[in-house]
């Protein structure tokens, strides 16, 4: 899976609605190859976006949980933390 598509459910406050959008475009962008689509894929490119932003949109209200949401910044630090590992210079 594409690193820059992070977890979307379970999150306090919500998920936005930029956040769904920029991991649909992600998803795009990786399945098509294409950083920006040509003035002939464009409207192919920005209506499968909207399809997978509506769907996410769809899952998200439809799962079901009996754990806390997740902290953010807690989250964020993690993220931080294994990038700072991961990266480290020797």
């Amino acid at each position: 899976m594409c690193r820059n598509i992070r977890t979307l459910y379970n999150f306090e406050p919500p998920t936005t609605e930029d956040e769904v959008r920029a991991a649909a475009l992600q998803f795009v962008r990786k399945v098509s190859g294409m950083q920006k689509p040509s003035r002939a894929n464009e409207a192919a490119f920005e209506r499968a976006v909207d399809a997978i932003s509506a769907t996410t949109h769809e899952l998200l209200d439809e799962l079901v949980t009996a754990t806390a949401p997740r902290d953010r910044e807690l989250e964020a630090e993690r993220r931080r933390a294994r990038s700072a590992t991961r990266f480290a210079r020797a």
